[in-house]
């Protein structure tokens, strides 16, 4: 196959089988993302055999195809690594040809992915997703594989991702779920500002926690430590902070500028939750405006706490979820971030945004 008319041109009754990546399905891949997406994804290594090919070979990506008898690729999910822990995978960038979407496609590919493939591969602990927010199918099925709900990112994807389809009409939220395949229980610190929430957002979770409160100040004398990664199409900025000193606010401050130079809007920050100091981190956030994410399990092999903030408007009222705990979660972190809103709004200057607050006046 060597391009999207010959796409189109499979028949949809075709019997297909479902398995792991070989080198002639990198052009089936890029034709699918094409077919889907036009030029619009944001991640370019699906557009590009060769490297596709190469990330499958080294193990950065690992490719599960959904192919026709004829070797015709209908539907593809992907395993990566994307968090700090390497053991730690994510499991997206999932797509199916739209005449195979009735099929089951999608279903199969993830049943060979979470009961297969993942349970007897050794170097993975746990796994976790990033359903979007503008429909509800992938959570649904998620939740089905025992997948539990920790975390909701706002504003995470820009409408632009979904022109091709039309599925969105502005910036779209990404629901955080993980399984976990080899227990690890540790030591939690909560932050003092979100207990109870922190608490209930782990109530669900496999795999067991003994929790302590976060309740010692920032370092002194020790220099933070965080490193950044900024996606340009999507306009999000990450920044994992591995190490909380005591210069935590200026060290995010730095990054920042250079985030708001690059036209970043959405800033997320990943603290460690197995360090004490990890609510006095949280205070440093809360002041510069950012709201609650939730937790993010084995993030770090410890946990990690996901906060955010936002420099365009949040897209609330057009998240939709699947689950009763999922509108939960979006109940946790919209009042928190009307919280961030509340504390931060100067007041008597007028209409225009505040970078730094990440308020609209």
């Amino acid at each position: 196959m060597t391009g999207s008319n010959e796409q189109r041109a499979i028949e949809s009754n075709e019997e297909f089988e479902v398995g792991s990546f070989q080198p002639e399905d990198a052009a089936g891949i890029v034709n699918l993302f094409r077919e889907v997406y036009g030029e619009g994804y944001p991640i370019r290594i699906f557009y590009d055999e060769k490297a596709l090919t190469q990330a499958n070979a080294d193990g950065t990506y690992y490719s599960i195809v959904g192919r026709t008898m004829s070797g015709s690729i209908i539907g593809v999910q992907h395993v990566f690594r994307s968090a700090p822990y390497e053991r730690l995978y994510e499991v997206g960038a999932g797509l199916v040809l739209k005449d195979f979407r009735r099929l089951g496609v999608n279903r199969r590919m993830l049943d060979f992915v979470y009961e297969t493939w993942a349970p007897t591969r050794p170097g993975i602990e746990e796994m976790f997703g990033e359903p979007v927010c503008n429909h509800i199918f992938m959570q649904k099925t998620v939740e089905e594989f025992r997948f539990q709900e920790t975390a909701l990112e706002v504003a995470l994807m820009p409408a632009e991702a979904y022109d091709k389809e039309r599925s969105a009409a502005g910036r779209v939220a990404g629901l955080l779920v993980f399984r976990c395949y080899r227990p690890k229980p540790h030591a939690v610190y909560l932050p003092g500002q979100y207990v109870q929430e922190v608490q209930f957002l782990y109530s669900h979770l496999e795999d067991r926690r003994t929790f302590e409160l976060a309740d010692r100040p920032l370092p002194k004398n020790l220099v933070s430590q965080a490193e950044m990664s900024i996606f340009d199409f999507a306009k999000v900025v990450r920044i994992a902070v591995h190490r909380i000193g005591e210069d935590l606010d200026a060290c995010l401050g730095k990054l920042e500028d250079k985030a708001l130079a690059q036209n970043a809007v959405v800033f997320q920050v990943w603290l460690m939750l197995g360090d004490p100091a990890v609510g006095a981190a949280v205070e440093v956030l809360r002041r510069k405006g950012y709201f609650l994410g939730g937790p993010l399990p084995r993030w770090f092999d410890q946990d990690g706490l996901l906060m955010q903030k936002l420099l365009v408007p949040p897209d609330f009222e057009d998240i939709q979820l699947y689950s009763d705990r999922a509108k939960e979660i979006l109940a946790i972190v919209r009042t928190d971030w009307e919280r961030s809103v509340s504390a931060a709004a100067p007041s008597g200057r007028g209409e225009r945004t505040s970078q730094r607050a990440g308020i609209y006046e």
